[in-house]
């Protein structure tokens, strides 16, 4: 199968989108955020007109919508985002420790998406500095960076936590530095029981408190949740722990790939055709080998739409030496310990989108993409068109 043309997850929204509103009950910011990626870099959004100041050609660009599960709109917050990670690096190993939850729990999470995600930000980074804290085991604190992803290749529902822990920490008088054992963080079965307890544990409290949503099929588990614990508490939880990166760009190469990734890429998606979905996707359970999947068009969307966050949910988390309140001091300290040299901070609050993509990327937007010598001149503003459609309000009923 090749692909013919390019297809993108805004073809399927504006295709398909306005039928799977009509016939699905969703939420405000499910709407919004479909209709944001519908709009993107189209004239609904206004735009600019440039012209070349040697051959005088004319470019219109639109502008983006911004939203964070645009898969066009993620590239230069990613870089923003990197840019400040690398003055926080310290230099000592990096592993990448990866918290797993029980499929069985899928369909609860999916009803209470803010309480559960909530619960798990908290059980992994409580697991994390417990077990550092532990004489036994490091004695001190560490510094990790927490990324929530919900999906798997399949775009199905698979709620996991990655985290970049450092190979070490400082101790709590604030004098030595504390290595881990060389290729080794922690053991991923004391990992595993300690996350395992602290979720079940939150998880009753917020059923006890009625925090919990049981609605529709789920509405017989209400009555059975305390079984349903029991049967979790003896369960295996999976948690993983990957080798340490070799270096620090490699460890940005890795952050880059999964912070600001979103549930499908447009660039695994192959074709639309009669009214279904043909994508890329790998099957881990078989090798890992890579499969074309064909679904329904509003199946697809209803998958794609399983992991629009919460209004306003912070996917990605700091920790320890990392933690936002404390994180320049506690830096500061580490690299007089480890002889790092102290990195300046940069200042880019004047730098415009295009003089970033240039810096990072080698791309000069200014240049004629035509006669490839002169500048592109902005001439014109474009103005987005004024709507008379129905507000997203009312729509969305």
């Amino acid at each position: 199968m090749t692909q013919e043309e390019s297809v993108e997850v805004a073809d399927i929204f504006r295709k398909h989108g306005h039928a799977y509103r009509a016939s699905h009950k969703m939420p405000l910011h499910h709407i919004r955020t479909m209709r944001a990626i519908e709009r993107c870099r189209t004239s609904e959004l206004g735009g600019h007109i440039d012209e070349c100041d040697c051959c005088g050609r004319i470019k219109i660009s639109y502008n983006s919508c911004r939203n964070r599960h645009c898969p066009k709109c993620q590239f230069l917050k990613k870089e923003k985002w990197l840019e400040q990670r690398k003055e926080d690096l310290l230099s000592v190993p990096y592993f990448h420790v990866v918290f797993t939850i029980p499929a069985k729990l899928n369909p609860l999470v999916l009803r209470n998406k803010k309480i559960f995600y909530d619960i798990l930000f908290r059980s992994v980074s409580e697991t994390l500095i417990e077990l550092a804290r532990d004489p036994k085991r490091l004695g001190g604190q560490i510094g990790f960076i927490c990324i929530l992803h919900t999906w798997g290749q399949n775009l199905m529902d698979h709620p996991h936590i990655h985290c970049i822990v450092t190979g070490g920490g400082i101790s709590f008088d604030g004098k030595r530095w504390l290595s881990c054992r060389k290729n080794y963080f922690m053991a991923v079965k004391v990992l595993s029981r300690l996350f395992r307890g602290k979720v079940l544990f939150y998880l009753k409290k917020s059923w006890e408190s009625k925090e919990l949503e049981f609605s529709g099929a789920l509405a017989k588990l209400q009555n059975q949740f305390a079984v349903l614990l029991n049967d979790l508490y003896k369960m295996e939880w999976v948690v993983y722990s990957k080798p340490p990166f070799k270096d620090a760009e490699m460890l940005i190469d890795y952050l880059g790939r999964y912070t600001h990734r979103i549930a499908i890429g447009n660039h695994r998606i192959l074709k639309i055709e009669d009214g279904k979905v043909f994508f890329h996707w790998r099957d881990y359970a078989d090798g890992n080998k890579k499969k074309i999947m064909r679904l329904e068009t509003s199946e697809f969307i209803r998958r794609f739409m399983l992991h629009v966050l919460p209004h306003r949910f912070v996917k990605i988390r700091h920790y320890g030496l990392f933690a936002n309140r404390k994180r320049g001091s506690m830096l500061s300290q580490c690299r007089r310990l480890l002889s790092d040299p102290i990195k300046p901070k940069k200042k880019n609050d004047t730098e415009t989108w295009q003089e970033l993509l240039l810096r990072v990327c080698g791309m000069d937007l200014t240049t004629c993409p035509f006669c490839k010598n002169g500048r592109m001149i902005k001439k014109e503003v474009i103005q987005p068109p004024r709507c008379n459609s129905p507000p997203l309000e009312m729509a969305a009923w």
